[in-house]
């Protein structure tokens, strides 16, 4: 492994965090541009969850590339590359698709067949998403080299709240440029996307910045040892996955999607239950997949950025929708406070978690698992203050955050007794949100993202405990399971488009989701305490 300096942090890691924005920036603006293609080419619900489709499609298809190009050449491509490079690279692709989303936009605004316009808009945004891709394989790892080792956590928790900074105003940046700075309702249908061709310009020129620097400055190149774990097994566990996933694509093109959607993530769950019960009984060949915990945590891993994903993406319609929170339903340009405030829920949780890598007593730690949640929600106040909304209607969910910061204090810093928790208080939530209406149920459902913030560390530590040199192999499973965010989101739209469902009751889809959470914390401790795993202890960087 290549060694930095241990004076201090690399300055280069400050341009590294740059990356962490873009990726909660765009993937939290989704929030607002879903409702507003849907009203502005004439969707439904179900295809206008397919911009959660592209984006976090993507995210597989790139991991998915990168693992078997390693397979067929017995080295790891990244390592031999470089982390560097590999940004460097994922920049650059990240900017092609940027430019081609500019393309797209104004082609078309020409074209008579408006669902063609968003899905020629949609492959744009895939290549976007196939950037970030390797951009996140490379970041995350890179992040902790740019440093002091030990300190590399500390370095993964500021890039995470700086991500989480992106997710809370990229919704309001978004709307800002789509509708105007005021909080007069605008209607979509007559709206000029061609206005978010400014947003794509300034994409454009931070990720050739970005890139620039990265390519002038004098960096670590990353690990040395570029070996490549092969396991046939789990090759094609994944491409089972693959096909199942083209299955769906094949779906979509025929316009019949939900049965495809529904088949693919019920077959993509099949496969991952039958490799872990046969590689239970002879575990050559299926490298990291041999360990059971992996196998229930990639699962994991697919539900926890599904239910994040969908239950914002969703949330715009059904706020949309008269006489669930306004009479009349709320127009796509008022989403915005609402779509933030889930969002940043998410950077609530996750500075909040941040403070126990710090090296701080408990009395302070106790004093500010209290205070900085309050000062993250200051920061998503203000943010909201700055665009102009009313922030006395996010007054409520400084109750939400108490009951969060509760549920810190009695997770203790554990992975497993956090995640139950979370897992608990989040099909709690989005019970109170199916049963009821207005503020209490928006509040409800607007609460999963503080439930989320800090499942990510808590499952990915769990799945890759006790691994040893399969712990690389099963980071890259885990992070192809990010395909659960273009997935399930498609899948709850599907059932809102139902008439005998619709979109209130389609938030069963997140109740199930987090029952598995809890589940999956439940059943993960029994394997760990069999495997002789201390699971109280386990920790993992954020995400």
């Amino acid at each position: 492994m290549s060694t930095q300096s241990k004076q201090g942090t690399h300055p280069s890691f400050f341009v590294l965090i740059l990356v962490f924005f873009f990726w909660g920036f765009l993937a939290a603006s989704n929030s607002i541009f879903i409702p507003f293609c849907k009203a502005h080419f004439g969707l439904n619900q179900i295809q206008s969850q397919l911009v959660d489709f592209a984006f976090y499609g993507a995210y597989f298809i790139g991991s998915l590339i990168l693992y078997l190009l390693s397979a067929l050449k017995g080295v790891d491509i990244l390592n031999r590359i470089g982390f560097k490079k590999g940004i460097i690279y994922g920049l650059l692709i990240s900017t092609v698709g940027a430019l081609l989303t500019i393309g797209a936009v104004n082609l078309g605004e020409g074209m008579e067949d408006k669902t063609a316009a968003f899905y020629l808009i949609l492959g744009a945004y895939f290549i976007i998403a196939l950037g970030f891709s390797l951009q996140q394989t490379a970041a995350n790892p890179f992040a902790i080299l740019l440093g002091d080792p030990a300190k590399g956590s500390h370095r993964l928790n500021l890039a995470g709240g700086i991500n989480s900074f992106g997710t809370t105003i990229g919704p309001i940046i978004v709307s800002i440029l789509l509708f105007g700075s005021a909080s007069a309702t605008v209607d979509a249908g007559a709206t000029d996307i061609s206005k978010i061709n400014t947003l794509y310009i300034i994409l454009i020129v931070l990720f050739l910045v970005a890139a620039g620097i990265f390519a002038i400055t004098k960096m670590p190149k990353g690990t040395e040892d570029d070996h490549f774990e092969t396991s046939s097994k789990a090759t094609r566990t994944l491409l089972g996955i693959t096909a199942l996933f083209v299955l769906i694509l094949v779906g979509i093109l025929i316009k019949k999607p939900l049965p495809f959607f529904i088949a693919g993530i019920v077959g993509i769950l099949l496969i991952l239950f039958y490799a872990q019960f046969t590689s239970r009984s002879n575990g050559e060949g299926w490298g990291a997949m041999k360990y059971p915990q992996l196998i229930m945590g990639m699962i994991a891993i697919f539900v926890y950025v599904g239910v994040e994903v969908s239950t914002s993406s969703n949330l715009g319609e059904l706020l949309r929708t008269p006489g669930f929170l306004t009479a009349e339903g709320l127009d796509e340009s008022q989403l915005n406070p609402y779509i933030s405030l889930f969002w940043g829920g998410l950077m609530v949780g996750r500075w909040t978690g941040a403070i126990s890598v710090f090296n701080v007593s408990k009395t302070s730690r106790q004093v500010l698992s209290v205070i900085v949640p309050f000062i993250a929600y200051g920061v998503i106040l203000g943010a909201n203050h700055l665009k102009g909304n009313d922030i006395a209607e996010l007054y409520p969910f400084a109750i939400c955050i108490v009951i969060q910061i509760l549920g810190f204090f009695y997770g203790q810093d554990k992975p497993v007794k956090t995640l139950l928790t979370f897992g608990i208080m989040g099909v709690a939530a989005m019970l109170i949100g199916l049963f009821t209406s207005g503020p209490i149920a928006v509040f409800a459902f607007i609460s999963g993202g503080l439930f989320c913030s800090v499942m990510w560390p808590c499952i990915f530590s769990l799945s890759i405990a006790g691994l040893g040199k399969y712990t690389g192999q099963a980071s890259a499973f885990l992070i192809m399971m990010i395909l659960g965010g273009a997935l399930v989101p498609p899948l709850q739209g599907g059932f809102a488009d139902r008439q005998e469902i619709g979109i209130h009751m389609s938030y069963i889809v997140p109740v199930i989701c987090f029952a598995y959470l809890a589940f999956f914390a439940f059943r993960v401790k029994t394997i760990l305490k069999s495997q002789g795993i201390d699971y109280e202890s386990a920790t993992s960087g954020g995400h």
